[in-house]
């Protein structure tokens, strides 16, 4: 995602792009409804505008969502958003897809009232978690609200987590002669200048989760991120941290080498280079297992209410967990979906296998690693 966040765009065919000015008008978004009709900003689930079918009614009205920071070849996004489009004739203004966590949280509060204010936002969970926080979010629960884990969601619906994966190790097997295979391997000298990540970890939650798989790896925990920051230290002393971000452009040109990110980026590079005559090879690191989700939010001052929560039950259906498993995501009714049958099992089986059960920090974790992150890193890195 590849700035913070860090996203890129490109790959696939671009979808419309909105680049309204700063000086855009405020929003045509009607005020609260009639008598006698739904006011979808505050409906908390498709029962509040009287059925699914009315729902998509009230959505098609609306005719347009608005997205931003969904880069085509990010978890399947590219087919995600046709596949929506072609289903419901709701057209998808996605604007800089480029963009991170950090900058989907400012487009939010910098944008209220106006059109091209996000509708709906795709976030890592420490972003999540932070701006619900701050009150950005409307509660919604989608239809198959029940069916996802506790924990992987917050109760009333403020966000709710959709894909994740492992933090891994990428690399490209025909310009680098053996692999890494753990972050203690990314300090031999042979990868002087080649280890890089997905965007700065104070703004993006793949290069967050990757300070905290380090830490992990070193001695730390979900309650101390500290070893994490003081192993990019010493692969910056070491000479092999590389702050150019990764995108599919840097790997091609071989900017990007070795890079720490999701597995379902990496895993989903391994074609695309194919096709370019790399040989792109993943590896979740032995000594850092490290699994995390991203999390859908509504924004509580939607310009299109109706569309955003049409989107949240597409994206929480069997076909739109589906569609992320095809782009290498974990989604989160994985289980579920196993259990009932509605999984893609072609698919599925085509995952980076991993051991073992993953398992996740705290709201009050996170929060704490994102503190010291943003008091520790610049230091760590620019000496």
């Amino acid at each position: 995602m590849f700035t913070p966040r860090a996203r890129a765009a490109g790959v696939v065919a671009a979808l419309t792009v909105v680049t309204a000015a700063c000086g855009a008008a405020p929003t045509t978004q009607q005020s609260p409804a009639a008598a006698g009709e739904v006011n979808a900003a505050t409906a908390t689930s498709a029962a509040g505008f009287g059925g699914f079918d009315k729902l998509v009614e009230a959505a098609k009205k609306e005719g347009t969502l608005h997205v931003i920071a969904l880069p085509p070849d990010w978890a399947n996004y590219g087919e995600i958003i046709e596949k929506f489009q072609a289903t419901y004739g709701i057209k998808i203004e996605s604007e800089t897809p480029d963009a991170a966590s950090a900058d989907e949280i400012n487009a939010v509060k910098t944008r209220k009232g106006q059109d091209r204010a996000p509708d709906v936002l795709d976030l890592g969970q420490s972003f999540a978690i932070s701006g619900a926080a701050e009150g950005l979010f409307a509660p919604y629960k989608v239809r198959t609200f029940d069916k996802i884990p506790e924990g992987q969601k917050e109760p009333s619906g403020l966000w709710v987590n959709d894909y994740g994966g492992y933090v891994s190790i990428g690399c490209d097997a025909k310009k680098i002669a053996t692999c890494p295979a753990s972050f203690a391997d990314l300090l031999k000298p042979e990868y002087e200048g080649k280890v890089a990540m997905n965007g700065n970890p104070t703004e993006s939650g793949s290069a967050f989760a990757g300070v905290y798989a380090a830490s992990i790896a070193n001695g730390g925990s979900f309650d101390d991120i500290q070893p994490g920051i003081e192993f990019f230290k010493k692969l910056k002393a070491a000479g092999n941290y590389n702050p150019v971000e990764t995108t599919p452009a840097t790997i091609e040109n071989g900017e990007t080498q070795i890079s720490i990110d999701w597995d379902y980026n990496n895993a989903a590079y391994a074609p695309l280079m194919a096709a370019k005559g790399l040989d792109w090879k993943v590896n979740v690191p032995s000594d850092g297992p490290y699994f995390q989700m991203y999390a859908q939010a509504v924004n509580k001052d939607a310009p299109h209410p109706a569309a955003a929560r049409l989107w949240q039950e597409f994206i929480y259906s069997p076909e739109g967990q589906n569609l992320y498993l095809k782009g290498f995501a974990r989604p989160v009714l994985l289980p579920a979906m196993t259990a009932d049958g509605t999984v893609d099992q072609a698919l599925a089986d085509k995952l980076p296998k991993v051991e073992g059960t993953p398992t996740f920090p705290t709201t009050e974790q996170v929060d704490a690693a994102k503190a010291k992150l943003a008091s520790g890193w610049d230091a760590a890195i620019s000496g």
